[in-house]
């Protein structure tokens, strides 16, 4: 993450990496042998999927105190969980060159419903934060979700001191902590009512997060199993057009749009304030603000100092990175495939260069992020028009995406115990407020998209 100071980045190797590979190699393959669980809660049904149990008994190891779990442990999972997100994608790419005829018929909808994603959390978050008054927090928790690009807008536009920082620091925080269990619950509840085409719910479920997108789409798969190829395909488009047009639509739209949204809705309580402040003594009373004001801002500090420490950086040799993470996906594969197959190694191999190709070209071109090329050469040699895309989509897919969810959010979960202290900083009000955030996002992206979808297909 971003802060105003350089952000710390040590490095690790085996001695620090294999304890926590280990670690979350048998959590892993046991939330892998214990499969998904289907709870009926009346109005639809959440399927568990072992994702979800591995974030959590990963969590639980991390904030157990009995053999306490280091806080340089908890970064080198973090970072693999950074380099497992690009397996992941180099996965689902498989899904999209074999689905590129329905993402093209569906590309008006496609670019259509990101108005949910991008201006979702502030039509319905924000109104809430400001009945809870969160104060000028709500303008950096609701204007996105929260992510990491999010940081430096906020920063350079009021300081990072300031209250909405901290608003962006809070809602960050909740996401890491809770965003992809409720999605997983969400996204389950709602695609098992069967009103939205599974189309539409994939393109929600795009929501700039690649561990929330992966939650999200199993969910979905779940529920429209004979569509598995198109719903990937369509999810992982869907969130890499949130991430890369966050950025802009953030700076140029999303945070000028959430100000004075923020400003209209305060505005009466902001009359009210200055009326009071021209009746009574004015310069008492501008004393007393400079002093509030000041210790406001320290607090946030404080808590900034303490978020860039919980996330600071840790930087694992490649290699090193991607051989863990590919024993570790081999064996949560082969669980899935209730059996060891060599093609599920070719599988790995291919993606592995896929990853290996496009780290390559992100560090030669310097603009472009390995996610867009993993994504982009993917889809080309996984569509019709590549020659040898029969044999490598063959391969992939003996590889379920699943598996390397659950290594993902396994890890995800042994980084977590570090965040746990940082709940009592950010206050209650920041969960109600996530959680409308997220189904906002989510839900009116779908929604959009259903009618869209409507009209051009």
């Amino acid at each position: 993450m971003s802060t105003t100071k350089a952000a710390r980045i040590d490095k690790a190797g085996t001695k620090l990496t294999v304890p926590i590979a280990a670690l979350a190699f048998v959590i892993a393959l046991a939330v892998q042998f214990i499969g998904q669980a289907k709870i009926d809660v009346g109005i639809g049904a959440i399927i568990i999927f072992p994702m979800v149990w591995g974030l959590i008994l990963g969590l639980l190891v991390s904030v157990q105190k009995f053999k306490p779990l280091g806080l340089d442990l908890q970064r080198v999972a973090a970072a693999l969980v950074g380099v497992a997100v690009l397996l992941l994608v180099a996965r689902l790419a498989f899904n999209i060159g074999p689905s590129l005829p329905t993402l093209l018929k569906a590309g008006p909808a496609l670019l259509l419903q990101e108005v949910g994603h991008l201006l979702g959390t502030i039509a319905l978050a924000l109104p809430l934060a400001v009945l809870l008054r969160m104060g000028k927090a709500t303008v950096g928790a609701t204007f996105s979700l929260d992510r990491e690009p999010s940081f430096a807008m906020v920063s350079e536009k009021y300081g990072p001191d300031s209250d909405q920082y901290r608003g962006v620091l809070a809602m960050y925080v909740f996401g890491t902590l809770f965003g992809a269990v409720f999605i997983t619950l969400l996204t389950s509840l709602v695609a098992n009512w069967k009103i939205f085409d599974p189309l539409a719910l994939a393109m929600g479920a795009g929501v700039g997060s690649g561990s929330m997108m992966a939650a999200s789409a199993a969910s979905i798969v779940a529920a429209y199993p004979a569509d598995q190829e198109a719903i990937l395909g369509m999810a992982a488009v869907s969130n890499l057009i949130t991430t890369v047009l966050g950025v802009y639509v953030g700076i140029y739209i999303a945070l000028p749009l959430a100000d004075k949204f923020y400003k209209a809705l305060t505005r009466k309580q902001e009359a009210r304030q200055a009326a009071a402040v021209t009746a009574g003594a004015p310069a008492e009373r501008t004393a007393a603000d400079l002093d509030r004001e000041a210790a406001q801002a320290e607090e946030n500090r404080r808590f900034r100092e303490r978020v860039a420490e919980s996330s600071a950086a840790i930087r694992l040799p490649l290699w090193l990175s991607l051989s863990v993470l590919a024993v570790l996906g081999i064996g949560t594969a082969s669980v899935a495939a209730k059996g060891f197959s060599l093609d599920i190694v070719a599988g790995y191999a291919v993606m592995l260069g896929l990853v290996l190709l496009s780290i390559a070209l992100a560090k030669a071109t310097r603009k472009i992020s390995a996610i867009v090329f993993i994504t982009t050469i993917g889809a080309y040699i996984s569509s019709p028009w590549f020659f040898a895309a029969g044999p490598l989509n063959a391969a992939v897919k003996t590889v379920d995406f699943l598996s390397i969810a659950t290594v993902m959010l396994t890890l995800a979960g042994l980084s977590l115990g570090k965040d746990i202290p940082l709940l009592k900083n950010i206050g209650w009000k920041i969960i109600p407020v996530g959680l409308v955030a997220i189904t906002a996002s989510f839900l009116l992206s779908t929604v959009i998209a259903e009618f869209a979808l409507g009209l051009w297909q």
